[in-house]
């Protein structure tokens, strides 16, 4: 049997995640694939590599320096979240990311980034991450607040634009059963954005401002097919059981704790009937 693992993003709200799959590592619950995006990508791969606490510990560290996360880093480089400190000096020097750990946990790690010139969601394969954090970036990169990513001359941005949460894709990989963590509650739709301020930023791609414009429908029809595939039996959904106001770049640490201490209790009163489901 083979098990996979579906994480939805949502930026600081995945920290909910992140306490979710500890919960999960405490278990031993093994899985054979993960298909992420954006921050299931980037606090997910913790997961691989079985660091237990890493995604709540250096986030709750460093979510208050202005090297991290910071308006002075969108007005001098162009990104919110830095380029260098978080994804280069944070989990090569600061708080080191165990790629052997990774390599040899046997996990097929995909991450989605969206293709800006298509608007189309790609699914990049993560094998050695130091030497792909680009791609770990680019599914990260939240449009607005982030400059495209280019990689073999393509430009790449949030992979949540274009498949915020990638069960089609766990799907067409023929995982026999899939595990979905979300970091919506379950009466949570997504409304429109502006489409104002879509034309402003992005007019220049009209395909992935398109998507911009729709990806509250594209969300929400996914969202309903995950709630019938749960009552179904086939998938086994995580999901908050109670709406926390957090922001997408949290800088209360005590409100990334909390969010974290949600995913590991709701883990745990749902750990019996998530094993029943994986041994069924």
């Amino acid at each position: 049997m083979t098990v996979g693992m579906v994480l939805e993003g949502g930026g600081m709200r995945g920290l909910y995640t992140a306490g979710a799959l500890d919960r999960m590592l405490d278990e031993e619950i093994k899985v054979d694939g993960m298909v992420t995006v954006s921050a299931g990508a980037l606090f997910g791969i913790n997961y691989a590599s079985q660091q237990r606490g890493r995604a709540l510990r250096y986030n709750k560290e460093y979510i208050n320096d202005k090297r991290y996360i910071s308006i002075r880093n969108l007005l001098t480089t162009g990104n919110i979240v830095s380029k260098e400190f978080a994804y280069y000096t944070v989990p090569f020097e600061l708080d080191i990311f165990d790629e052997e750990a990774f390599k040899k946990s046997g996990i097929d790690f995909f991450v989605t980034v969206t293709n800006v010139e298509t608007g189309e969601p790609e699914y990049v394969l993560i094998e050695k991450p130091f030497e792909q954090m680009e791609a770990l970036r680019a599914s990260g990169s939240m449009p607005f607040v982030s400059k495209m990513i280019e990689n073999n001359g393509q430009k790449y941005l949030d992979g949540g634009v274009s498949d915020s949460i990638p069960i089609q894709k766990a799907q067409e990989l023929g995982y026999e059963k899939l595990i979905v963590i979300l970091t919506r509650p379950l009466d949570y739709r997504k409304t429109k954005a502006s489409e104002s301020m879509i034309n402003l930023f992005y007019r220049k791609y009209p395909q992935f401002a398109e998507r911009l414009k729709n990806r509250h429908h594209t969300y929400n029809e996914t969202v309903e097919e995950i709630i019938r595939l749960e009552e179904a039996g086939e998938v086994f959904v995580i999901r908050p059981s109670q709406t926390i106001p957090i922001k997408r770049l949290e800088k209360d640490p005590g409100k990334l704790e909390e969010m974290y201490e949600l995913g590991v209790k709701d883990t745990e009163l749902m750990m019996h009937d998530l094993k029943a489901y994986l041994e069924k």
